[in-house]
């Protein structure tokens, strides 16, 4: 069992900068892909970013490429989503989520355990 603690969202104008967190505790998780999903009111979850287990190698979804930057310290057990030059389109609940096999780290389906989630408001 892993369990995942999301923090870090909050209110911020449109251009700034927050990063999001995620403690994970339970097994090891530097043996877990991790990924980063939001879901704004009335539209399904979708994929942010994934990290690899190692660090190693990072994806982003189109839409916050060269905005947003994954990261990861296994030593601490700790997931981050750097997020910079923040749009109004960006307002969501963010989640962090972890998988033990590999496949389509885009997908939902694929993960295993998940955050409770971090609401992110961004003003215009």
């Amino acid at each position: 069992q892993v369990q995942l603690v999301d923090s870090g969202g909050g209110l911020v104008q449109a251009g700034g900068s927050l990063r999001l967190s995620c403690a994970a505790s339970g097994r090891t998780v530097s043996s877990y892909g991790m990924g980063w999903f939001r879901q704004a009111p009335g539209k399904e979850r979708e994929f942010v970013a994934y990290i690899n287990p190692s660090g190693a190698r990072t994806y982003y979804a189109d839409s916050v490429k060269g905005r947003f930057t994954i990261s990861r310290d296994n030593a601490k057990n700790l997931v981050y989503l750097q997020m910079n030059t923040l749009k109004p389109e960006d307002t969501a609940v963010y989640y962090c989520a972890a998988r033990y096999y590999s496949g389509n780290y885009s997908s939902p389906d694929e993960y295993d355990y998940w955050g409770q989630g971090t609401q992110v408001t961004v003003s215009s």
